[in-house]
C-alpha cells in the first residue's frame, strides 16, 4: 500500500526541525502519511523535482537555504505571492504533475504578531537586519502592513536593490550592518501609538555563526524584538533584549507558522494549533 508523503529539502538539512513539527501534527490528527528531511545539493536539484513530480505519493516539499531562489525556474508555475517576494519556500504537487511554488515565510513571520497587527497605529517603523533570502518575505510582508523600513546589511546596495523590488518607495532606507553596532545617542520621541520592531532576519547569533552586534540604544522603547534563528532558540539577542525589558518572539514563532501554512497544503487540513504549547516543548527538548 502506498502512503502518502512530504519533504524538506534543502544543503545542508539534518537540522531541521520541519519533520518534528508535520509529523506531530500528522499523528495528532490521525493522518496515514510521513513527512521527511531529504538533503538536495545544488546540481541534483532539477533531478530531484523531476523524480518527484512523477511520484502521485508526494504531496510536495519544504524548500530551504539554499535552495529559494534557484527552484523558480525549475517550476510549472508560481503562485503570485511567491512571484512578487522572489523566493518559494513551498512546493506543491497538483494532481495533474505540475509543481507550485509558495511562499509561506511571509504569512509565518507575520503570525505572532497578528493581534498587535489588528490594532491601529500612527505610524509602524521596522529595522530589518540583513538582507538575504529570509528578509526577501519580511520585507514584503511589512511592506504590505503599511510599515516604514530601515534594511541593514553588509552590503548597502544590496539592501537598496531589495527594497527598490519588495517595496519602492521613499519611506524606507538601506544602511550597513554596521550602523547598529555602536550605541547611539538618538533621543527617541514620544512612541505613544507607534508600533516599533526590531527583526534579526540573519544567521547571526546562529550556532557556528558570529554574534549580531546590535546595540540596543537603537532599539526605541516599547520596540518588539524579533529574531528569526532558531537554534540555539535563546540567542544573545533576545536574552539581551529580554534583560533589558523588551518584548521578544523567538524563531519557533515564524518556523511554526509557515508550517502550518505548508501542511495544509500538503495534506488538506489545517493543523491543530491548539497544541503549539505541546509542540514548542518537543521541538526545544
Amino acid at each position: 500500500m502506498t502512503r502518502a508523503y512530504a519533504e524538506v529539502i534543502g544543503d545542508p538539512i539534518a537540522q531541521s526541525k520541519s519533520p518534528a513539527i508535520h509529523n506531530f501534527w500528522l499523528a495528532k490528527l490521525g493522518i496515514d502519511a510521513d513527512y521527511r528531511a531529504y538533503h538536495v545539493a545544488h546540481e541534483d536539484l532539477a533531478d530531484y523535482l523531476a523524480g518527484r513530480a512523477q511520484d502521485p505519493d508526494w504531496r510536495g516539499c519544504n524548500v530551504t537555504m539554499p535552495h529559494k531562489q534557484a527552484i523558480i525556474p525549475l517550476l510549472g508555475a508560481i503562485n503570485p505571492a511567491a512571484a512578487a517576494i522572489g523566493a518559494v519556500n513551498t512546493v506543491v504537487r497538483g494532481n495533474d504533475g505540475v509543481l507550485t511554488g509558495h511562499n509561506t515565510d511571509a504569512p509565518g513571520f507575520l503570525e505572532p504578531l497578528r493581534s498587535a497587527l489588528d490594532r491601529p497605529h500612527l505610524y509602524r517603523m521596522a529595522r530589518i537586519l540583513g538582507a538575504g533570502g529570509a528578509a526577501r518575505a519580511i520585507v514584503a510582508a511589512l511592506a504590505g502592513r503599511g510599515f516604514h523600513l530601515v534594511l541593514a546589511a553588509r552590503d548597502p546596495a544590496k539592501a537598496q536593490a531589495l527594497l527598490d523590488a519588495l517595496a519602492p518607495g521613499s519611506d524606507h532606507y538601506a544602511v550597513e550592518l554596521a550602523h547598529f553596532a555602536p550605541a547611539t545617542d538618538f533621543a527617541f520621541d514620544d512612541r505613544e501609538g507607534l508600533f516599533d520592531l526590531v527583526v534579526n532576519a540573519s544567521p547571526l547569533g546562529m550556532a557556528g555563526q558570529p554574534p549580531l552586534a546590535f546595540d540596543f540604544s537603537h532599539a526605541p522603547p516599547g520596540s518588539v524584538i524579533y529574531d528569526i534563528v532558531t537554534h540555539p532558540l535563546e540567542t544573545p539577542f533576545l536574552a539581551e533584549a529580554r534583560r533589558r525589558g523588551f518584548e521578544t518572539v523567538d524563531g519557533l514563532a515564524m518556523l511554526i507558522g509557515q508550517a502550518a501554512a505548508a501542511f495544509e497544503r500538503f495534506f488538506g487540513q489545517p493543523p491543530p494549533r491548539d497544541c503549539d504549547d505541546e509542540l514548542r516543548a518537543i521541538l526545544i527538548a
